[in-house]
């Protein structure tokens, strides 16, 4: 089913952690988002900053995840999780939280953004989802377990290869997801 719908990983694969019901939501949001003709772009500015911002962000989500297997590399936590988790929490209504290098002065920062708004200020490491899709079903409204369940499935060698190119190569290197 994986290949079919160009998801990288059978839709169950996260479970415990992200359910499959999760995880074939957020596919069909990003296909959807992927469907629109260039025609209906246009005609339709409102809902290409809508699906555009879905399927950037949906794109850059779904290589942030990783079955829990030992494959998705280490990070040094410490205080981050908490501060990720404040910003986190301080979203009112849906949005991504995002860790991104800053362009100007190469270093990470965790920001937020509204919505499906995509991260245009920095260059994304990683994103977490804060729409209730990826975490009612299976948390209801408890985000902060969400929260602490997520890191268990991130592919930090995805975001670490991201960091590299942002700091290395530019802002813009690398991020091909539209």
């Amino acid at each position: 089913m994986s290949g079919k719908h160009n998801w990288p990983y059978a839709y169950n694969v996260l479970e415990l952690y992200i359910s499959e019901q999760i995880c074939i939501t957020i596919n069909i949001i990003r296909r959807r988002a992927n469907a629109m003709t260039p025609k209906g772009r246009i005609g339709l500015q409102a809902a290409l900053k809508c699906n555009g911002g879905e399927h950037i962000n949906h794109s850059l989500f779904r290589e942030n995840l990783v079955p829990n297997n030992g494959d998705g590399g280490k990070l040094s936590f410490d205080n981050f999780q908490k501060e990720f988790s404040k910003a986190v929490l301080g979203i009112q209504g849906s949005g991504w939280a995002w860790l991104g290098v800053n362009p100007q002065t190469k270093v990470i920062e965790i920001t937020t953004t509204a919505n499906q708004d995509p991260l245009l200020t920095h260059y994304p490491v990683v994103g977490v989802d804060m729409w209730e899709h990826t975490f009612y079903l299976q948390y209801q409204n408890v985000k902060p377990n969400y929260l602490e369940a997520i890191w268990n499935v991130i592919n930090w060698k995805e975001g670490e290869e991201r960091h590299t190119d942002a700091v290395q190569k530019g802002v813009d290197a690398g991020l091909n997801v539209l």
